[in-house]
C-alpha cells in the first residue's frame, strides 16, 4: 500500500464504516492518524485493472516490548467487491508477509453481526477467544466483539 493509494483506501474504509457492522469508527482518519497507528510493513491492496478493490493493514496491540510480535488486523472490501474471497486471499496474504516480518500471533475483532468476516477470520486459521460484551458504543448502542486470534505455527515456536 502506497500514500498514493489513500483516497481509494478511504473510501473503501468509509464503505465499511456506513454498514454499521465493520467498526466503531464514525468518521475516515486522516491519512496521517491512519499511517500512525498502523504498521508500516503489512498493509497491502487488491487491485484489479488499477482499481483499488480493498485493502488490509496491521496495528501493533501494545507498545510492551513483549507483545512486539503481536497484532491486529483490520481488512475492508469494496462494497462491488464483497462475497467473491477477496477477503480471504488478503487475509492469507498478510498472515504469509506477516510471518516473514516475526509477527507471531494476529488478533482481530469482529462484530458479532459481520457475519462475512466471521467467516473469512474461521477459514483462514482463527480461533474464536471470546465475546467482549458490550465494549464500545455505536450511534448509542452498546456492541459486542468478538475476539478472533491466529497463532503463527512457524513464528515463536522455540
Amino acid at each position: 500500500m502506497l500514500a498514493t493509494d489513500w483516497n481509494s483506501v478511504a473510501n473503501i474504509y468509509k464503505e465499511g464504516i456506513e454498514t454499521g457492522v465493520a467498526t466503531f469508527e464514525t468518521n475516515v482518519p486522516s491519512f496521517d492518524a491512519w499511517n500512525k497507528a498502523h504498521m508500516t510493513t503489512c498493509r497491502f491492496v487488491a487491485e484489479k485493472n488499477d482499481e483499488i478493490l480493498g485493502w488490509v493493514a496491521l496495528s501493533p496491540v501494545s507498545s510492551r516490548c513483549v507483545y512486539g510480535g503481536v497484532a491486529e488486523i483490520s481488512v475492508y472490501i469494496s462494497a462491488t467487491s464483497r462475497g467473491k474471497g477477496l477477503g480471504k486471499l488478503l487475509l492469507e496474504h498478510v498472515i504469509d508477509t506477516s510471518e516473514k516480518e516475526g509477527i507471531w500471533t494476529l488478533q482481530s475483532g469482529v462484530f458479532p453481526t459481520n457475519h462475512g468476516s466471521i467467516k473469512i477470520h474461521k477459514s483462514t486459521g482463527f480461533r474464536m477467544i471470546g465475546t467482549r460484551e458490550r465494549v464500545g458504543k455505536l450511534h448509542g448502542k452498546w456492541i459486542d466483539n468478538i475476539l478472533f486470534e491466529r497463532r503463527s505455527k512457524v513464528v515463536g515456536v522455540d
